[in-house]
């Protein structure tokens, strides 16, 4: 279970926004995981495969694997962090696209904001790629979905599909 802080840690003591001195903290490795989940009609998924251009699902696993490198360049506290690893995976359910985020390092601070800006940027880029279809795309439950490793110790979300109505799909294949 993760330890619970008194105070947000991005604030000084006279209230304004700061940027969290890491450099006291020991280099350890540091996993995180996120899941955002694109809704959209039967008539969009039937067209992703005919996208003029391009496949949305690759280009959006490669707008979130790009944004995750950029992640300090978005949220102004967020420290640059040499990552080790990301994966971005876009599956096709049976009402809309469920994306799964991956991140590793090995250093002072977590990867839980380049997880979560990973699956943010590739739904965002779902819905760019096909928008023309139908502007009622809706980008759902961005999540934190378990983290590893510095002070606060582990995370992990228990509760991962809910099959009926909260956004979240099935796989197309599935009964």
């Amino acid at each position: 279970m993760p330890k619970k802080t008194s105070q947000l840690s991005h604030y000084d003591a006279q209230g304004q926004a700061r940027m969290v001195d890491v450099s006291a903290k020991a280099r350890t490795p540091r996993e995180a995981e996120a899941s955002a989940f694109v809704l959209m009609s039967r008539e969009v998924l039937q067209a992703l495969p005919k996208n003029p251009k391009g496949d949305p699902l690759e280009v959006a696993r490669t707008a979130g694997i790009m944004a995750a490198k950029r992640t300090s360049e978005l949220i102004p506290m967020c420290h640059p962090v040499p990552l080790s690893h990301i994966a971005v995976t876009l599956r096709v359910c049976e009402n809309g696209v469920s994306i799964a985020t991956k991140v590793k390092t090995t250093a002072e601070t977590g990867v839980e904001m380049e997880a979560l800006v990973a699956a943010t940027v590739a739904a965002l880029t779902v819905y760019d790629m096909c928008k023309a279809l139908d502007k009622g795309i809706e980008i759902r439950e961005v999540v934190l979905e378990r983290k590893s490793g510095g002070k606060s110790g582990d995370f992990s979300r228990n509760s991962k599909v809910n099959v009926n109505g909260s956004g979240r799909g099935r796989p197309l294949h599935a009964k």
